[in-house]
């Protein structure tokens, strides 16, 4: 199996990603700040994924996405280049990614390529509009390349709610907020990322060899029951 490029390691559950996969074999990081950890199985680049080019990268079997955004806001709130933030970031990062890396994928045995949506895609949220909309490219996105790529690469997306990350931390500030965030959930729970980096860990394994253009959610149960 070929080495696998991980897209925004550094932090939250690209950085849980990063850890697991280190721990499999040799991972290429793309981010701009290194991450803090130390491995003989880590190369990483420091590059900005909306202004600079990708570094070449050979014998690669899978491509993992993870730069995000969470801008929630009312509608009357949101400016057009609030819309058009989020879908560079989200969306056209992903596509730039995969335009750079698909032909070395498909030389690979079992390639895979996972991508992020949102609970908020499936489960109307208010205050979402933005990164609901670009999140739904993802998810046609996905489903459009994995029927453009299949047989030689399998393309999945993962969608949570919201997760203990970095990103997450000004919706979980303290005990009151996360104690009503959990209160939204069916499972009463936040969703961590060692979860997430265990999704795409199968995924991305032999394991899911048949599962292609799926939106697999982790989200303690939001989408699916009340």
């Amino acid at each position: 199996m070929g080495r696998i490029v991980i897209i925004g390691g550094s932090k939250g559950i690209g950085r849980a990603i990063l850890e697991q996969q280190l721990q499999r074999g040799p991972c290429v990081n793309i981010s701009r700040t290194a991450p803090a950890i130390s491995s003989p199985n880590l190369e990483h680049h420091s590059a900005d994924i909306l202004s600079d080019e990708l570094p070449d990268v050979d014998d690669i079997s899978t491509l993992v996405y993870c730069p995000g955004s969470i801008n929630l806001r009312p509608i009357g709130s949101l400016k057009e280049d609030d819309f058009r933030n989020d879908f560079e970031i989200n969306v056209l990062g992903a596509v730039k990614a995969v335009r750079k890396y698909h032909r070395k994928l498909k030389r690979a045995e079992g390639a895979s390529i996972v991508l992020f949506s949102t609970v908020a895609v499936r489960q109307g949220m208010a205050f979402h509009a933005s990164v609901a909309a670009s999140k739904g490219a993802i998810e046609g996105l996905t489903k459009s390349l994995a029927a453009e790529l299949a047989p030689s690469i399998r393309v999945n997306a993962i969608a949570p709610s919201i997760t203990d990350t970095p990103l997450a931390a000004h919706l979980l500030k303290n005990e009151e907020t996360i104690e009503k965030m959990k209160a939204r959930h069916p499972l009463k729970r936040i969703i961590t990322p060692t979860e997430i980096a265990a999704t795409a860990d199968w995924l991305i394994s032999q394991h899911a060899a048949s599962v292609t253009g799926q939106i697999i959610s982790v989200d303690a149960g939001m989408s699916s029951i009340r």
